[in-house]
C-alpha cells in the first residue's frame, strides 16, 4: 500500500587577476542620465551577486529573481553569476556594486565565510545587503539586512521522520552531500541528525558536489564498499539523489524497494522519478522568493524595520500520488 500523502509546510518569520562576471542593465553610476521604469519615475538599482548555473534549483530560484526585480517593478538588477562558483568572483562583483553606488545588494554565497570585509564597507557605504538562500559563517546579523531562504534544518528533519517511520526497525544508509563548508549543507545535515532514529546506522557520507553524475559515481563506489547493504539514500539535493538512482538501477537493484531514496529540493525531475517511482520522498526547497525579496528591499530602502530573517514556506512530497497531483503546476 502506498505511504499516506501527505504536504508539510514550514512557515517562519513572514517579514518576521581580473574575475568577468557579467552585468545586466546599464549602471546608474555611469554618465547617463537614470533609467526610469514604465510610470517614468527613476528606478532602484539593485546589483545581485549570483551562483550562476548549478542545477534546476539554481536556474529556478536565479530567474525567478531577475523576473521579480524587472523594470516594470521598478527595478534596474544588475546580474552577475559567479565564475564557476569561485568566492573570489563574487566578492569582485560585490566590491563593483559598492564602488558603483547601487541602491541595494542581494546575495547568493558561493562560500560561508570571507564576506565580513565587503560586508562593513556596504555598511559603511549604507547599502543594505539582502541574503539570499545560503547564510554566512559566523552569522553576524549586524552585517546584512535579512537573510531570505527555505528552512533547510525544518526541512532536512522532515526527511529523518519519515525514514524514521519507513524503518521501524532499523536500516542502513548513506549521506550524499553538497559541497563542503557550505551553510546550506551544514543545516541539512544539522536536521537529519538532530531527527533521525537511532537504529538508522549512518555507514558514510560524501560530497558529491550536488551533481547526478558524481552522485552515482559515489554511491556504485558505496554499494559495493557495502556488499549493497545500504537500505535508505539521504541525497541534499535532486540531482545527487537522481544519480544514486541511476546507480541503484545499474546494481541490479530497485530504487524504491532495494533501497530508498530521499531527495530535497522538490524539482519537476524529481517529481517525476518519484510519480515513477525511482525516488521515494521529495522536500521541496521552494525558489520562489522574489517578491519576498522585492518587499525586503523596499522596505530597507524607507527605512523601516525588517525582520533579520525570513523563512520561506515549503511542503515534502511522500508519495507518487502526491508527486503526480503536484507536476501539472510545477514552475520549476
Amino acid at each position: 500500500m502506498a505511504p499516506t500523502t501527505r504536504f508539510r509546510a514550514f512557515t517562519g518569520l513572514a517579514l518576521a587577476g581580473t574575475l568577468a562576471f557579467s552585468l545586466v542593465a546599464c549602471s546608474s553610476g555611469s554618465d547617463e542620465p537614470a533609467a526610469s521604469g514604465d510610470d517614468g519615475g527613476e528606478l532602484t538599482t539593485v546589483g545581485f551577486v549570483a551562483v550562476g548555473p548549478e542545477g534546476g534549483w539554481r536556474t529556478a530560484n536565479e530567474q525567478n529573481i531577475q523576473d521579480a526585480f524587472s523594470t516594470e517593478n521598478g527595478f534596474d538588477l544588475k546580474y552577475a553569476p559567479s565564475s564557476n562558483g569561485d568566492q573570489n568572483s563574487q566578492i569582485t562583483a560585490f566590491t563593483s556594486f559598492i564602488d558603483e553606488g547601487v541602491d541595494a545588494i542581494l546575495l547568493s554565497a558561493t562560500e560561508a565565510t570571507g564576506w565580513e570585509d565587503v560586508l562593513n564597507r556596504a555598511q559603511e557605504a549604507e547599502i543594505p545587503v539582502v541574503l539570499l538562500d545560503r547564510g554566512i559563517e559566523p552569522n553576524d546579523e549586524s552585517l546584512y539586512t535579512s537573510r531570505i531562504a527555505p528552512d533547510n534544518v525544518g526541512i532536512s528533519a522532515s526527511a529523518a521522520e519519515w525514514a524514521n517511520e519507513q524503518f521501524p526497525d532499523g536500516a542502513n544508509y548513506v549521506v550524499l552531500e553538497g559541497p563542503p563548508g557550505l551553510s546550506v549543507v551544514n543545516d541539512r545535515n544539522k536536521g537529519w541528525d538532530e531527527a533521525v532514529s537511532d537504529n538508522l546506522v549512518k555507514l558514510e557520507s560524501q560530497s558529491a558536489n550536488w551533481s547526478t553524475e558524481e552522485a552515482k559515481s559515489v554511491f556504485e563506489t558505496m554499494l559495493k564498499a557495502n556488499g549493497n547493504d545500504i537500505q535508505l539514500v539521504f541525497a541534499q539535493n535532486d540531482e545527487m539523489g537522481l544519480g544514486a538512482a541511476l546507480a541503484v538501477e545499474e546494481a541490479g537493484l530497485t530504487p524504491g524497494t532495494d533501497v530508498k531514496i530521499i531527495t530535497i529540493d522538490g524539482t519537476q525531475a524529481a517529481l517525476e522519478a518519484l510519480a515513477a517511482g525511482r525516488l521515494s520522498f521529495v522536500a521541496e526547497y521552494n525558489p520562489l522568493f522574489g517578491e519576498d525579496a522585492i518587499e525586503v528591499v523596499n522596505a530597507a530602502l524607507a527605512g523601516e524595520d525588517v525582520e533579520s530573517s525570513i523563512v520561506v514556506p515549503s511542503t515534502t512530497f511522500d508519495s507518487p500520488e502526491a508527486a503526480t497531483a503536484a507536476l501539472p503546476d510545477r514552475q520549476y
